[in-house]
């Protein structure tokens, strides 16, 4: 039996660009500010929206990652956990904090959004390349040559998008 679930999911935008700070170690926090929108009806039918506000964290990799590929409002999808910490100000005051500690993001929208298609985690794992799309050439199994042009556009307009700028 387990101990317990500590799991978010949140799917927003971002309300700022992100902040990125390095440890004396010199690995990459980052920080963002995410917005939800729920809709519901009251009771008179009429629509009400409620936006919440999460302030999430990246580490390591992951935070390089956020802090240079998302802007403010791409839309992403965050996993991780919610963690509070407690405190003192400058004054003096005991201040509270509700943060997020994403494990994984994933960009999503497309180029005008400030994301794109790839999911990332801070386990190690990597998306997976697919191999490129193989023609038969007289009976033969072949890779499709490098030089040939697409016939259409790639379906998220990433036609003009170098494989240089991939960060895996």
């Amino acid at each position: 039996m387990a101990r317990g679930i500590n799991k978010v999911i949140l799917v927003g935008n971002l309300g700022d660009d992100p902040e990125t700070k390095y440890t004396q170690s010199g690995m990459a926090v980052t920080t963002i500010r995410l917005a939800t929108t729920s809709v519901r009806k009251d009771r008179d039918g009429n629509q009400q929206e409620r936006t919440e506000w999460h302030r999430v964290k990246f580490f390591g990799k992951l935070g390089e990652i956020a802090g240079e590929y998302l802007r403010k409002g791409s839309q992403c999808y965050v996993e991780g956990s919610i963690r509070y910490d407690k405190f003192t100000g400058q004054d003096g005051q005991d201040r509270y904090i509700t943060e997020i500690v994403a494990d994984e993001m994933q960009m999503l929208g497309g180029r005008s959004g400030g994301g794109g298609e790839g999911g990332y985690a801070d386990r190690g794992d990597r998306p997976q390349r697919s191999a490129p799309p193989r023609r038969e050439y007289g009976g033969q199994q072949r890779s499709a040559p490098a030089a040939a042009a697409p016939a259409a556009p790639a379906a998220g307009g990433f036609d003009d998008f170098a494989d240089d700028d991939i960060p895996f």
